[in-house]
């Protein structure tokens, strides 16, 4: 009956996983890609918007139709939305999970704060912090409406968009979260096929390659948009 009782308390295959330092680093590097994946595609659908507002417009209707007549009107967009939103918060709970157990690894303080951390480890984090902050800040802005700085109008994205970037902190703000995101995934992305097993002496150099050209195609991609209105292109 003991042997029977210890069995049943053995934590399930998934407890373990996410307890162990490495289970969370794997959670940290699928749930990333996927992100990675998905500011790909809104990169390429942003970019629409120099095709004018029609073609714009359109775009964004048609990610509300997105799988029809199979599925019902939107119920792809929020598939889409329910998978970004759990490998979001599963990566910065991991993250920050992580970064409690190195702290309380060494606990004794160090003279120098740089011996402390690396450059790396410093700018993953506060990057995710200003990332974090900035997609709150999208959503209010381009989604729901609450501080956008015109008048908002629902179903014109176009219109929307012009907006946010005639001002001149709606360009600060997405362009230093753009650079902060494009640092992130340049440490992240090989970070993560390290932790997968993709990484070797042979490959890294290419994952490293990878890395730097993903950040620089992202970072261009986003900020070409209010780069756009700033210079009239997009109007």
């Amino acid at each position: 009956m003991a042997l029977a009782t210890q069995t049943d308390r053995r934590p399930s295959a998934a407890r373990t996983l996410w307890d162990s330092t490495v289970g969370k680093k794997t959670i940290m590097a699928v749930s990333g890609l996927i992100m990675v994946l998905y500011l790909l595609a809104h990169m390429i659908g942003n970019l629409k918007i120099f095709f004018g507002a029609g073609q714009f417009n359109g775009y964004a209707h048609w990610l509300r139709t997105l799988g029809e007549p199979f599925l019902h009107h939107t119920w792809a967009l929020w598939i889409i939305r329910v998978v970004l939103a759990v490998s979001v918060v599963a990566h910065a709970v991991c993250a920050y999970q992580l970064s409690r157990r190195d702290l309380r690894a060494r606990p004794v303080g160090y003279v120098h704060r740089k011996a402390r951390t690396s450059y790396a480890t410093r700018t993953m984090r506060w990057g995710g912090v200003i990332l974090g902050l900035f997609v709150v800040w999208h959503l209010l802005d381009l989604t729901t409406g609450t501080v956008h700085s015109g008048g908002f109008q629902p179903g014109h994205p176009y219109q929307n968009v012009v907006d946010t970037f005639s001002t001149w902190y709606g360009d600060v703000i997405y362009i230093v979260a753009v650079l902060a995101l494009g640092l992130h995934i340049r440490h992240g992305f090989w970070s993560a096929a390290q932790t997968l097993g993709a990484g070797s002496r042979t490959r890294d150099r290419v994952l490293k390659t990878t890395a730097n050209a993903l950040a620089l195609v992202l970072t261009a991609g986003f900020v070409a948009v209010p780069v756009g209105v700033m210079t009239g292109i997009v109007s």
